[in-house]
């Protein structure tokens, strides 16, 4: 197991690192342009050869995409430092021709980004907010402000943004841009996307939080050279993204992925979905905090925040307290349950976890890991690699960014020869 401090920044370029000739099914247009992107730059000679046609043909669609503004000659550096001759041209996607905004909204903060169409982060922004669920007018006057914040950051008016991409924790119908649920929101089944793009303006495109973090490690992060991976997610919920073939595995209705509401136990924890025995209900914050009141004695009267009383919970178990020790150390064998069924499921490459409370590493300790081998099925192979990575408050922000980026970009790339003609 790794521990990751932050976002790994040592390979140029965004967007997935897909190997040569692993995608020939999509237009041969499309994946020069998302070569491009994913190497930071590159020269023609170079496509041609990983790609397997002809530098005539490289040429032609690249001068399409160089004339339609959305690439660019870029000098590259040369071998040798000789000097002599013409400088090296290399192609680099060009990063004013779209710009995004990715925004986050939580129960505890909303976070937004805006980034350029390479991929740069241009600004960042965070507000903070009362727990608990919202009115939709509410949220999206939140949200609206937000846009105008992280704008003023930036530098740029509101006008200049391409699309946002916007992440919510819950059930989010991906396609049909529709919230089922969610603990921010105090009713069901809410088209937010084309409510939010009324209220902003922006094209909007929304998702489940956890599919957000998996889209940063798929853009930004260390799943860039991985064509499959999985990010558990363990905040006030537990959420998972998966990876299949570099791209993100939704379900066939966009909703798929719902390992915190796996059932762990028949009748078991109430879930703040409304059900019983799901896995979150054994490991997130408010299944921890619900088991803190008991084993530290708290009454109505000594009321604290969920972070206060989880640092206090896990200060104890740190000095020994043994009630405070069996809570993490329960809610680590549900996970080491949780973690063992996607390996056994789906035989990821890595497995990430991420969110703020692993920074209890009681949840993620060696007996707890040692039990997800014990528990994964025996095939003489070595269980996949985890990492824990800890990005910081906009992790969930670049994700939605991502988003965006990957939706404009598809958007645009089925209609280049007709912009490039006009």
């Amino acid at each position: 197991m790794k521990k990751v401090p932050q976002i790994r920044q040592a390979i140029a370029g965004c967007g997935p690192l897909i190997a040569p000739l692993s995608e020939t099914s999509r237009p041969l247009r499309q994946q020069i342009f998302e070569r491009v992107r994913a190497a930071g730059q590159i020269a023609r000679v170079q496509l041609a050869k990983e790609l397997c046609v002809s530098p005539a043909s490289v040429t032609t669609i690249t001068s399409e995409l160089i004339d339609s503004g959305l690439l660019e000659e870029v000098s590259a550096p040369r071998e040798s430092d000789s000097g002599r001759g013409r400088p090296a041209v290399a192609l680099g996607v060009r990063a004013a021709a779209h710009l995004v905004a990715g925004i986050k909204l939580s129960d505890r903060e909303h976070t937004a980004v805006i980034v350029d169409f390479a991929g740069n982060l241009m600004a960042g922004e965070t507000i903070p907010r009362a727990p608990g669920a919202m009115d939709l007018d509410d949220l999206l006057d939140a949200t609206d402000l937000l846009v105008d914040r992280v704008c003023a950051k930036a530098g740029i008016e509101r006008s200049a943004l391409a699309a946002m991409g916007l992440g919510v924790p819950g059930f989010v119908d991906c396609p049909a841009g529709m919230v089922r649920w969610s603990p921010i929101l105090n009713r069901r089944h809410v088209p937010l996307a084309a409510k939010v793009a009324e209220r902003t303006g922006l094209v909007t495109y929304i998702d489940n939080d956890a599919n957000l973090v998996t889209l940063a490690e798929l853009w930004f992060g260390v799943g860039r050279e991985l064509s499959d991976f999985a990010v558990v997610t363990i905040e006030h919920g537990v959420g998972m993204g998966f990876v299949i073939n570099h791209r993100i595995f939704r379900g066939s209705l966009g909703m798929g992925m719902e390992l915190g509401h796996t059932k762990v136990q028949l009748d078991g924890a109430l879930c703040r979905c409304g059900q019983r025995g799901c896995l979150e209900a054994y490991v997130a914050d408010y299944a921890l905090v619900r088991e803190a009141q008991t084993a530290l004695n708290l009454t109505s009267r000594d009321a604290q925040s969920v972070g206060a009383l989880l640092e206090s919970l896990y200060d104890h178990a740190k000095a020994g307290n043994s009630a405070a020790r069996s809570i993490f150390h329960r809610a680590g064998r549900y996970l080491s349950l949780g973690l063992s069924n996607i390996v056994n499921l789906f035989d990821p490459q890595l497995i990430i976890l991420s969110g703020e409370r692993l920074r209890f590493d009681y949840l993620y300790a060696k007996e707890t890991l040692a039990e997800m081998k014990e528990l994964c099925l025996d095939n003489g192979r070595p269980a996949p690699e985890i990492e824990i990575h800890a990005w910081g408050d906009l992790l969930w922000a670049h994700g939605a960014a991502a988003l965006a980026l990957h939706e404009v970009s598809e958007r645009i790339l089925g209609t280049t020869r007709e912009i490039a003609a006009q």
